[in-house]
């Protein structure tokens, strides 16, 4: 090779590296938001006009959704996003009081209602892509304990607008923050499939110490704990599922069946001692989807004080419409009473809906027109999910840990 080969080599080689290199960097930085775009998807549908009346209760409601996956995007909580569909901003706007926020370590490629294994995993690659620490690549328990530290942090740098909730005292004084004006919201962490325990019980202790307050045993495969709904196997409590159980019951960690399998959520229904909630989906009367709800699983619930949060996404209520929502709404009413109807919305789970948390408001106005009143009305927007909340956790401090 001559001289002159050599130096337009070099050349092409540094050239190539300026590319890849650029590629990288866009990958980093426009990669996350675009894939969050087609995954969160907002398309708006024609929704009621929000009468004086609705707003005005709607402001006087304690607003409350079981479930979002905001913190698995790479976004800051506090900042209005142009995607997706929660964050401060628009929690303030559709006047939430509280938000659960949930974790979610793994999902499987190919993802779908009917089976899935757990072979595989998409957010291993979102996590790299989105420059989490590298400790969260190869472990889920880490990966719910950075979710969980971004939302501590968000919290921190409010200035005092998002309060975390951990304690019944914490929701005793956000009430009574917001009824006396403060425009403050809570966040409650939660975590979506304890697949994250990675086998181990004692990273209970673990994800309870870092705020976990809520837990699904399942996604979208079945795991150590129990069968998922979308699974293979589809069975019910193993025995580590059972010593997880019982063991967040003593501590006042809330137990959620969403996504476990019919067997999985009979023996809970059965082993359960406290109140139960399905935090996001809807019920197969009005949607008939395997992930949704049977009667029995919604008397079921009932009998537990728990409550049975509905979504608003196509696979929860089948149309993506307030209608939609408050038919499975007062399904779970006509089944399970009152006291059992709950929002679970499962926003910024890589689902599409017609509404983001800003517009809530078009639910209480539907509810309105269905004529519920405005004491039913607040029960089910908030009221019965703070009943759960304070029946459940812990009520000023986190329980010493259990000898496993």
């Amino acid at each position: 090779m001559t001289r002159e080969q050599r130096r337009w080599l070099r050349r092409g080689l540094t050239a190539l590296g300026v590319v890849i290199v650029g590629a990288g960097a866009a990958v980093v930085t426009i990669g996350p938001g675009l894939v969050e775009s087609s995954m969160n998807k907002l398309e708006p549908g024609p929704l009621p006009d929000v009468s004086p009346r609705a707003r005005a209760l709607h402001q006087r409601l304690h607003v409350v959704d079981l479930h979002a996956d905001t913190l698995m995007w790479d976004r800051d909580l506090l900042e209005r996003a142009d995607r997706g569909h929660v964050d401060l901003p628009r929690l303030r706007e559709g006047h939430v009081a509280l938000q659960v926020f949930s974790s979610v370590s793994k999902s499987p490629k190919g993802q779908n209602y009917e089976s899935n294994t757990g072979d595989t995993d998409n957010i291993t690659l979102l996590t790299m892509v989105q420059l989490q620490p590298p400790r969260t690549w190869g472990s889920l328990l880490q990966r719910s304990l950075h979710h969980a530290e971004k939302l501590e942090q968000a919290a921190r740098d409010s200035g005092g607008t998002l309060i975390l909730i951990r304690t019944r005292g914490d929701i005793d004084r956000l009430v009574a923050a917001r009824e006396a004006g403060q425009d403050v919201t809570g966040a409650l962490f939660s975590v979506e499939g304890l697949q994250n325990l990675e086998g181990r019980l004692d990273n209970l202790d673990t994800l309870e110490a870092a705020g976990m307050r809520m837990a699904g045993f399942t996604h979208f495969f079945d795991n150590e704990l129990a069968g998922s709904m979308h699974g293979v196997d589809r069975g019910g409590l193993t025995d580590l599922g059972r010593q997880a159980f019982d063991a967040m019951e003593q501590r006042g960690i809330i137990v959620d069946v969403a996504h476990a399998s019919h067997a999985a959520i009979d023996e809970m229904l059965q082993r359960a001692t406290r109140p139960l909630v399905a935090s996001h989906g809807g019920v197969q009367a009005t949607c008939n989807v395997n992930r949704n709800l049977t009667d029995d699983e919604i008397r079921g619930i009932a009998r537990t004080g728990g409550v049975v949060g509905v979504g608003y996404w196509d696979a929860a209520i089948c149309e993506l419409t307030p209608k939609a929502v408050v038919d499975a709404i007062e399904h779970v009413i006509a089944v399970g009473g009152i006291e059992t109807a709950a929002l679970g919305s499962d926003y910024d789970g890589a689902v599409t809906v017609a509404w983001d948390t800003s517009d809530l408001a078009v639910i209480t106005q539907e509810l309105l027109d269905r004529g519920h009143s405005e004491d039913e009305i607040a029960a089910i927007m908030g009221g019965n999910t703070l009943r759960v909340l304070r029946a459940v956790l812990p009520e000023s401090h986190i329980p010493a840990a259990q000898p496993h």
